[in-house]
């Protein structure tokens, strides 16, 4: 593969790639729930949107930035019962690909994956994408201060597939 060992990866950030890490961070979130159903399972069902964040979306947008790892977070809509756990992190292996593997990330055959989730407000009759844009502007954390730097790419549900949803052109 082309990025096989490098840091960094130039090649592009294809939709057969976004289809990939819809298709294995989405199980990802489900292992959670149902490991934990009196907590995390909670929030089964509430997904508002699965997105490709930071340094590998701006690579999707740009072409230079370049993909390290590929950091994908989960958008859900809040539940009285509690916030979705913040320190929650998860790790994957995108296996072989044109991204190739990253020389620190022994055990993987691919790009690592990052998988992140937030409960985020959410307002009735909003899309997913609304929500996740009303979150990102409004920067009122650490978490959305810091997404908000970067392009937001969406992933799920289908009708936002590749979208850049953040930030919203002119």
């Amino acid at each position: 593969m082309p990025c096989d060992g490098a840091s960094r990866c130039y090649e592009p950030i294809t939709d057969e790639h976004l289809q990939r890490l819809a298709q294995l961070v989405l199980p990802v979130f489900e292992g959670l729930f149902d490991r934990r159903p009196d907590t995390s399972g909670r929030y089964r069902g509430r997904l508002l949107m699965l997105a490709l964040c930071q340094g590998a979306a701006q690579h999707r947008v740009d072409g230079r930035h370049g993909v390290k790892d590929l950091d994908v977070w989960g958008f859900f809509r809040p539940h009285p019962g509690g916030r979705f756990p913040v320190r929650w992190r998860k790790t994957c292996d995108f296996g072989p690909s044109a991204l190739g593997n990253h020389p620190d990330d022994t055990g993987y055959t691919g790009r690592r994956i990052d998988v992140l989730g937030r409960s985020i407000e959410a307002e009735a009759g909003e899309s997913g994408a609304g929500d996740v844009r009303r979150y990102l502007a409004g920067a009122r954390t650490r978490t959305a201060w810091h997404l908000a730097q970067r392009p937001v790419i969406g992933l799920y549900p289908a009708p936002l597939f590749g979208t850049q949803v953040w930030p919203v052109g002119p």
